[in-house]
């Protein structure tokens, strides 16, 4: 992958031009992804960038890109073809990559006024810096996290409720067992990913850089609901996971019921021979 940098020190001007991209530009498309569980940035250690956490580099012919190590990459000013190029030579980074990613695509636009506010699929910034694309590209990687782990529960629910609507008839259809099994392991897996890996309600380290886009970011982050969908993601994994250990409990307590059935029962059989074998010594 070619990813286009200085290769020597750079002067005052070209790092003012640098922090301030697409000076040029007064509009600039921004495309998101979450193209699987992991990118491998060590790849990319060697390489120069624009930015770190998150990293930014350079691509095609005027535009950058954001990655984050949990899967997801932002890219900007990128026409279709040097997208699809940039993703093709990114592909080779990731871990365990999605099928069908999602994505989220916006506008980015200029403006004195209503800085952070999002209207129409347009978002409102008050310049190109790095510092703020960094800002608006983790939002958007959040979005597209949440997008597909909010459709991810939506099918475990579709599996999880017949099982919880069938326990008014019976409890005693020990397959459920695996299926819940399963089913509780995708819930724990994905609770995992968005506390530990993609840390979704925790704001980026850029921030302690540059703290004036605090407000920026507090704007963005409500603008796309992002704490509002996680609270609503955890309080849906939780419903799951209550379900399924509550399933999984009564099978448990169902399959104990029967082993001190098997148990009586053999003691039954065993006192039967005993009297039977008495009975024939007497006789």
């Amino acid at each position: 992958m070619v990813f286009k940098y200085h290769p020597k020190p750079i002067t005052i001007l070209e790092f003012i031009m640098q922090k301030l991209l697409f000076s040029d530009a007064d509009t600039v498309r921004a495309r998101a992804l979450f193209l699987g569980e992991k990118l491998d940035l060590k790849l990319l250690e060697q390489s120069e960038f624009l930015a770190k956490e998150p990293l930014m580099v350079s691509a095609g012919q005027n535009g950058c890109a954001v990655l984050f190590e949990y899967g997801a990459i932002a890219m900007f000013a990128l026409e279709p073809i040097e997208e699809a190029s940039f993703l093709t030579h990114v592909n080779s980074l990731v871990v365990d990559p999605f099928a069908i990613p999602e994505t989220e695509e916006v506008i980015l636009k200029l403006t004195p006024t209503s800085i952070g506010h999002a209207d129409n699929g347009t978002l409102f910034l008050q310049d190109f810096s790095v510092e703020c694309l960094q800002i608006v590209a983790d939002i958007l990687a959040k979005s597209v996290v949440l997008a597909q782990y909010e459709s991810g529960t939506a099918g475990v629910f579709e599996r999880v409720e017949p099982v919880a609507q069938g326990l008014r008839l019976s409890t005693k259809k020990e397959r459920w067992g695996k299926d819940l099994l399963q089913q509780l392991g995708t819930t724990l897996s994905i609770q995992h990913k968005i506390v530990g890996r993609v840390e979704i309600i925790d704001k980026p380290e850029v921030l302690w850089d540059a703290p004036e886009l605090d407000r920026l970011y507090l704007r963005l982050e409500d603008e796309y609901e992002i704490r509002e969908r996680h609270t609503t993601l955890e309080r849906k994994l939780q419903l799951i996971s209550t379900t399924a250990e509550t399933v999984l409990g009564l099978l448990q307590h169902n399959s104990s019921l029967r082993v001190e059935w098997y148990v009586v029962t053999l003691i039954v059989i065993e006192i039967m021979l005993s009297l039977f074998d008495l009975f024939l010594q007497v006789s």
